[in-house]
């Protein structure tokens, strides 16, 4: 490990391991980190050595307690992530968690108090604001080129997890899983949300998870509708219960255009752009297509190189997961509910420069 460079732990080796691993190694080239060990149960020993973990460890104390240890990656069930970040910020470290930030406010608001008390960096996923796309997209938006936004809609789901039961228990859901990034978007472009109505529930009420039937116990079909003031609406449809799809991410109208991001917005590709006084559609390709959606981990290693705050904020995750829990309690409850917490959106400056999308003919490949 070079002197610049921020020595890696993770936590947490299941299905996730799999896209951190190779962002790891690629800022290791870059000379910003290096992993030095992960952190998993016994069974997963073999398959994280096998995917490129130099060390394993049944025991989150070697990795919290190591020196060489400067930044803890959480990727562990989501009703571990709050434990498992207090303990790494108590612990002096850096922590890049995967989402949700927590699973109750309490202590969501308790982990954003210590990384200031402990002057550590706390971001938390999902990284979809990061992406070239999603920010294009925004600055459009910013700028006024598709008029006054009124109606927004995000959408993310499949048919659900089999590996692990977990994903259908309490402090699981999809909307902890897969509705957090759309409503992570939509606040992205349109701000914070000020009240929020859902109705959620369990639409399959048994999965099968590694040849075994267990009961769902939290939901797995979820719509949000999000008011973001001054007449803004926003919808978002999530669930362990759409297989299939073909159609736009996310899409924002406004009294002068529309804009829709194609793909997914964890794996944008490229965004439609409808104006009324072009008359027509304009498409822009995606200029990122090996973007990763392992983003936020480059970030946070960037900004701690150049003493710059990440934009992925704790304020912002915390707003979300309120926004989360709201709306499953507005589920139970048939009722709107007030959003009281608040995030400032990140500004996002025009890139120094972009490659014309015609010249790009190697998308494996990075161009110079």
């Amino acid at each position: 490990m070079n002197a610049r460079s921020h020595g890696l732990g993770i936590i947490g080796c299941g299905n996730v391991l799999e896209a951190y691993l190779p962002q790891c190694e690629k800022l290791r080239r870059l000379g910003l980190a290096e992993l030095v060990v992960a952190c998993g149960r016994p069974h997963q020993k073999d398959r994280a050595l096998k995917l490129g973990a130099p060390r394993f460890t049944t025991h989150e104390r070697d990795l919290l307690d190591s020196d060489s240890v400067d930044i803890v990656v959480i990727l562990a069930a989501m009703s571990e992530h709050a434990r498992l970040a207090r303990a790494a910020l108590e612990a002096g470290k850096h922590v890049l968690l995967e989402k949700p930030m927590a699973t109750n406010l309490a202590d969501a608001a308790e982990l954003i108090a210590l990384s200031n008390q402990r002057d550590r960096r706390l971001v938390c996923a999902p990284f979809t604001i990061l992406s070239p796309t999603f920010q294009a997209i925004a600055r459009r938006i910013r700028a006024g080129e598709i008029g006054k936004p009124c109606s927004a809609r995000a959408r993310y789901g499949w048919s659900g997890p089999w590996w692990s039961e977990w994903f259908y228990k309490p402090g699981g859901g999809c909307l902890f899983d897969l509705g957090v990034y759309c409503i992570t978007s939509l606040t992205g472009l349109l701000g914070p949300a000020k009240r929020v109505v859902a109705m959620a529930g369990v639409a399959i009420p048994e999965r099968e998870i590694n040849g075994r039937n267990v009961p769902v116990e939290s939901e797995d079909n979820a719509h949000v509708l999000l008011d973001f003031a001054e007449a803004c609406f926003g919808v978002v449809t999530t669930g362990f219960t759409l297989q299939q799809y073909r159609s736009p991410a996310l899409e924002i109208y406004g009294t002068s255009g529309t804009i829709q991001m194609l793909g997914d917005d964890w794996d944008p590709d490229g965004y439609e752009f409808w104006q009324n006084s072009a008359g027509c559609w304009q498409l822009f390709k995606e200029t990122a297509p090996d973007w990763p959606w392992t983003d936020g981990l480059r970030d946070l290693l960037e900004c701690l190189r150049a003493g710059t705050t990440p934009r992925v904020t704790p304020a912002h995750a915390y707003h979300v997961l309120e926004i989360m829990l709201k709306a499953q309690q507005s589920g139970r409850e048939g009722r709107a509910l007030a959003i009281e917490s608040t995030f400032e959106p990140p500004d996002f400056a025009e890139p120094e420069s972009v490659e014309a999308a015609h010249l790009m003919h190697d998308r494996t490949r990075e161009h110079r």
